[in-house]
């Protein structure tokens, strides 16, 4: 079967921006192709991985993901958007520079461009990517919601057993590279689409408790309230809402404990905005393809891409700052 865009702009328009952004950047910034995916009719769309600011590996850093499911469009739009803001600024702002002398940011803003080119979660060979690592849950999850492996036509398709999808494998492939060697690190993945409220989700999901960084999760939710004390997030592990089978960041975050040990603190946390907000204002937007998990109107996703600003700006304080969270 052909595999056909649903939209020849998805994918392609995020990429443009991302590879423009970079290019203003200049010496500050370098990007990569971390994969090409075929997307149909021959052509292909890369992963593009960006390091932006302070060359040390070992330097504090922070990870900055979206675009893990094609159809969360919003995910990728927020993460290009602040780095857009970050590169304006350091076009002039010498105080922005100067946070970046010591720390920096490591983004893969699109994770699924093949997914995101044909409108839909999976990616092209209908894998979910945030259930695909070699990760199972301890306790049965909800059904299909929580991964399985009946097939591709199925959402939250797993993939076959021990096969790593190109685009995950891409994005494990930069971690280790990027951020793995910080000697402190945070990271977040962009998505939306889970209930009312706008959540931080920390890990793990296939399992409840025993999390081995949550003397670091509850100093870091503590200097969100007390910086920001009328922030709008829902700070909790993702276990509160469901369990999965593999998710990439619990695989990610165990191989980084078995590879760097308990000392190098690394907490990988996952935004998930509430898109059912966004169809309760506006239901219409249900019956589109994409409309219930991104804001369709102008103005609220002008609203969205402000609201989070300050979030992520204040995740690159924290890692530059490592000696007021990581024990």
């Amino acid at each position: 079967m052909a595999l056909r865009p649903a939209n020849p702009r998805w994918g392609r328009d995020e990429t443009t921006w991302l590879r423009a952004l970079a290019e203003r950047a200049g010496s500050l910034c370098t990007l990569s192709t971390l994969a090409e995916v075929p997307v149909g009719r021959g052509e292909t769309l890369p992963v593009l991985g960006l390091v932006l600011g302070c060359r040390d590996p070992t330097a504090p850093t922070l990870g900055l993901f979206g675009g893990v499911h094609g159809l969360e469009r919003v995910g990728t739009h927020t993460v290009l958007s602040y780095l857009d803001q970050l590169v304006e600024k350091l076009s002039w702002d010498r105080d922005a520079r100067a946070r970046l002398e010591d720390a920096r940011i490591v983004a893969v803003p699109l994770v699924n461009p093949g997914g995101m080119a044909q409108g839909r979660r999976s990616n092209p060979r209908g894998v979910d990517l945030m259930r695909n690592a070699p990760v199972d849950a301890t306790l049965p999850p909800p059904f299909l919601l929580g991964g399985h492996r009946l097939g591709p036509w199925l959402p939250w398709y797993r993939g076959r057993k021990g096969v790593q999808e190109l685009e995950a494998r891409a994005v494990e492939d930069f971690v280790r590279v990027e951020l793995f060697p910080a000697r402190a690190a945070l990271s977040l993945d962009v998505h939306s689409g889970f209930g009312f409220r706008d959540r931080l989700w920390y890990p793990y999901a296939r399992q409840v408790g025993g999390f081995p960084r949550m003397a670091e999760v509850r100093r870091l939710a503590g200097l969100l309230e007390r910086t920001a004390p009328h922030h709008i997030y829902v700070v909790e592990p993702q276990s509160n809402s469901y369990t999965t089978h593999g998710d990439l960041w619990d695989h990610l975050f165990d191989q980084h404990v078995a590879e760097r040990g308990e000392g190098t603190p690394w907490v990988p946390w996952t935004l998930e905005m509430g898109s059912w907000q966004w169809v309760r204002k506006n239901p219409r937007q249900a019956l589109q393809r994409f409309g219930a998990f991104n804001p369709v109107l102008p103005h609220r996703y002008a609203r969205v891409m402000r609201r989070h600003v300050g979030l992520i700006d204040l995740m690159l304080s924290w890692v530059r700052n490592p000696e007021a969270w990581a024990r």
